[in-house]
């Protein structure tokens, strides 16, 4: 992988319901929209609706590093303690390495919000040179965990976790991803910052 690629993203919601056709996806479009906003430098996305079974989780994770090549993926939906909520157990069988500082924080920030937020069971982790990361069902919670917590007069309260996952990129060998700093400011140490073009 070199610096001057496009960044690849995996989208995948997973739905029992949406993927039969019962209710409209609403996770994809939250992901799509969301990105589109955040991400300035080029990117695009691979989308995947599929239902809660953990064998199509696994292969479309599979699929989406080994073949597609994604440097990114997004899940979203299947992390609470239903039985039928089988998206972190699949998403760890696939691991190489896993990263839980991103289900901590997700969890922390969801906490300002809903009590609830400590029922879920959202993973993250590497699989090859891929970032995987669980992200909750609902598009505001998407919202919330990837920008993070802003004050009334818009200053940023608490980091999202987008702010370290394109440093992250990087260290996985992956494209240098920039984002607009109005929705959220890729952190990196300095040593890792290119220099603006004048």
């Amino acid at each position: 992988m070199n610096g001057n690629e496009e960044l690849l993203v995996g989208l995948v919601s997973i739905s029992d319901r949406a993927a039969q056709g019962v209710y409209e996806d609403r996770g994809l479009p939250a992901l799509d929209h969301w990105l589109r906003l955040a991400v300035s430098s080029p990117w695009r996305s691979e989308t995947r609706l599929i239902a809660d079974d953990r064998p199509s989780i696994e292969q479309t994770l599979i699929d989406l590093v080994d073949r597609i090549g994604c440097h990114l993926i997004l899940t979203t939906g299947g992390t609470g303690p239903a039985a039928r909520d089988q998206t972190p157990e699949a998403t760890l069988a696939v691991a190489d390495r896993l990263m839980p500082g991103f289900g901590e924080e997700m969890r922390r920030i969801s906490l300002n919000f809903v009590p609830t937020a400590i029922l879920s069971r959202q993973v993250a982790v590497i699989r090859r040179q891929t970032l995987i990361v669980n992200l909750p069902g609902q598009p505001k919670a998407i919202r919330e965990t990837l920008e993070g917590l802003r004050t009334a007069d818009g200053s940023l309260l608490v980091s999202g976790i987008f702010a370290a996952i394109p440093y992250c990129i990087d260290l996985l060998g992956g494209p240098y991803v920039e984002t607009r700093e109005e929705v959220v400011k890729a952190f990196r140490p300095k040593s890792a910052q290119r220099s603006q073009p004048a």
